[in-house]
């Protein structure tokens, strides 16, 4: 039995009967026959439907809003955020999708060559609680529009919004089973990889999940996407506007209440600013509010879980005992729930739980460095690549570090890591790979087929 449990006080939210191997077989025989159906669709039948499930998501958000707060602990203002950019990315594949997959004409010696883009089939799709509806849309709004169907396997704890998201595309009119929810364990991805209906597997969660999936879907050959954890760097220069890399910095730090693969965890400052962004830092980080996350005024809500927490509490005590400075927090409220409040560790380094691994809560990692040189070593010395930032007032100076010098799949300059349906998003290293969103976000799970006419 699935339990959504919720996180503010440890009260069982709701409970899902799991699907049997027999009634995922039948699902997933479903969704291939939906599928058949639905890839002799056109781009505009498939359009208006995302159209439709854009105003499906912005008519219920305070509903979908609120179940998110109920099964994980994000505060309502950023859920209600998440659903409005789950609408966002479904217009955006409503209104670019047929031009990102339109034929492309190839001179060559034929009387006619081109490139086409053909759906695969039924896609896997393995997906995380952090931001429970933004990461199954940001999959299913082009996978669908591709012409794809899709299969969820969500998070055992948000198992609330992986029926709801369900029902969004029923509310929106999409064909039965074309978009259906396996209610299943981790341990039993495997046996639906293997299932030789399902064509491709995306997952975004830990490095050991994509690990195990990566190496199933290689032993089979079908196509992979992974977006894992990240250790995300921020450099901060001695140009910077502090002011302006605070607010930035803290804002990343706690949004989601840090549970984010590409919040801002290691802040690298060049030694000649480092006490004062160490000071304006803390100050900020002390002065948001850990409360109720139906709250107006609450900056962040608990964690997810309480193992999650005490994990990340391990990690903060680990590396206080090799030797970082705890300058705020660091320490479980007496408090039913799985709380964790804003923490700031200094003089970290190498060999540190708070340098070498991904700290998945609201916990920033100060790293001094001695110039230029020395921070982009520093951000470059960690197995992930996701994310990254620079600081700093010479724009040309930052584009030039962010383009060239930093290992991520993607580098912010004078502002915090967030995706956007225009941009590529994933990373390298342990980070993952492949990528989501953008026009090469919607042909990472399509036959890209070369066709040459004499």
């Amino acid at each position: 039995m699935f339990k959504s449990i919720n996180p503010t006080n440890g009260e069982v939210v709701n409970t899902f009967q799991p699907h049997s191997k027999d009634e995922v077989n039948h699902i997933i025989g479903q969704t291939h026959s939906a599928w058949q159906q639905w890839k002799k669709t056109s781009f505009e039948e498939r359009s208006a439907l995302l159209e439709k499930a854009s105003q499906v998501l912005l008519e219920n958000k305070d509903k979908y809003a609120r179940l998110m707060v109920l099964e994980m602990g994000k505060t309502l203002k950023q859920a209600i955020a998440e659903v409005e950019k789950c609408a966002l990315v479904c217009r955006y594949y409503a209104e670019n999708g047929q031009a990102f997959l339109t034929d492309e004409q190839i001179e060559t010696e034929a009387t006619r060559s081109f490139i086409t883009y053909n759906p695969l089939g039924v896609v896997l799709a393995v997906m995380p609680w952090n931001f429970p509806f933004w990461q199954v849309f940001r999959f299913a709004a082009p996978a669908l529009m591709a012409g794809n169907g899709a299969l969820l396997k969500h998070a055992s704890n948000v198992m609330g919004c992986a029926m709801a998201i369900e029902d969004v595309f029923i509310k929106a009119g999409f064909p039965e089973n074309i978009f259906r929810t396996l209610r299943i364990s981790g341990s039993d991805v495997a046996d639906v990889i293997e299932n030789p209906l399902v064509k491709a597997v995306t997952l975004t969660g830990s490095v050991g999940a994509g690990s195990a999936v990566a190496k199933k879907a290689g032993e089979l050959i079908k196509k992979t996407v992974l977006e894992l954890g990240g250790s995300d760097p921020y450099i901060i220069l001695e140009d910077a506007d502090l002011d302006q890399a605070v607010e930035s910095c803290v804002t990343s730090r706690l949004l989601n209440a840090g549970q984010s693969c590409i919040a801002a965890k290691r802040f690298i400052v060049v030694e000649e600013v480092y006490e004062k962004f160490e000071q304006l830092y803390v100050e900020k980080m002390k002065s948001k509010k850990m409360g109720d996350p139906f709250a107006e005024d609450s900056d962040l809500g608990p964690q997810a879980q309480e193992k999650l927490r005490d994990e990340l509490h391990e990690q903060v005590q680990k590396s206080i005992g090799k030797g970082a400075k705890c300058l705020l927090g660091g320490f479980v409220p007496d408090r039913k729930g799985a709380w964790y409040p804003p923490t700031v560790l200094a003089d970290v380094k190498s060999g540190m739980p708070a340098y070498d691994e991904e700290l998945f809560g609201p916990v920033a990692a100060l790293i001094k460095a001695k110039d230029e040189s020395d921070a982009i070593r520093i951000a470059n010395d960690s197995v992930f690549g996701l994310g990254a930032a620079v600081f700093t007032e010479n724009k040309a100076r930052g584009a030039e570090i962010a383009a060239k010098h930093i290992n991520a799949g993607c580098c912010f300059v004078n502002d915090f890591v967030k995706s956007d349906p225009r941009l590529p998003f994933g990373g390298i290293g342990e980070s993952g790979y492949g990528r989501e969103l953008s026009y090469l976000g919607i042909r990472e799970f399509v036959n890209v087929k070369a066709v040459w006419v004499k």
